[in-house]
């Protein structure tokens, strides 16, 4: 009986180790099979025990396809039998994926993120006119919000307005203006002013609710 146990260092190498020892076992037997008929049998059986492992996809004809690419990895694209789908290549698995492109802009002021551009880009476009006006209002002030989460110190509204200037390319100027942006403790503390004027509005219904005996 000592002579039959097997240790780890004496195993193949374990293709998918999710589906186990018994899986890879079940594979290689299949694929030395010289009956096409009994291959073919062996390969819809395991791909139903793989499947039972997540019975609620079991049936997706994508999840299909990717239990078939499976098994023929894990017979090391050796195994020659009917499958429902075309049968993968080394080459096709090993081949990398196209690197994505990313964004290669550098703006100046970075905590500004560059969802800000893109909206002070918009307000340029934008015909002159109330909605214009408010719309780069509420850039300046989410601009003044976004630099205050950077830096915790107080900031003057002529270095937002400075800022603004700049990021515009000169096309967006508020400098020496009567605009007075939001205060910083309203900016930075508007999220719970709100929750709280939220309870006080739950506690004021519910009281309003209660029934007198």
């Amino acid at each position: 009986m000592i002579d039959e146990i097997e240790y780890n260092t004496e195993r193949s190498h374990l293709i998918i180790p999710e589906y186990g020892r018994h899986i890879q076992k079940m594979v290689a037997q299949t694929v030395a099979m010289e009956d096409r008929e009994a291959r073919n049998r062996n390969a819809k059986s395991i791909i139903a025990v793989m499947g039972n492992l997540n019975p609620h996809l079991r049936d997706v004809p994508d999840f299909q396809h990717k239990l078939w690419d499976q098994l023929f990895i894990m017979s090391d694209f050796k195994l020659d039998v009917d499958a429902p789908f075309e049968k993968p290549s080394r080459e096709e698995l090993a081949e990398r994926p196209e690197p994505l492109e990313y964004p290669q802009n550098h703006p100046k002021y970075r905590f500004y993120g560059n969802n800000i551009k893109r909206m002070i880009d918009v307000a340029i476009g934008w015909e002159e006119g109330d909605k214009k006006e408010g719309l780069i209002l509420t850039i300046a002030n989410h601009m003044k919000k976004c630099y205050l989460n950077w830096n915790k110190d107080s900031v003057e509204d002529d270095v937002i307005f400075q800022h603004l200037y700049e990021l515009s390319e000169g096309k967006i100027n508020l400098k020496g203006g009567d605009e007075d942006l939001s205060d910083a403790k309203n900016l930075m503390s508007g999220n719970s002013s709100s929750s709280s004027s939220k309870k006080r509005y739950s506690k004021k219904h519910s009281k309003r609710g209660r029934k007198r005996h």
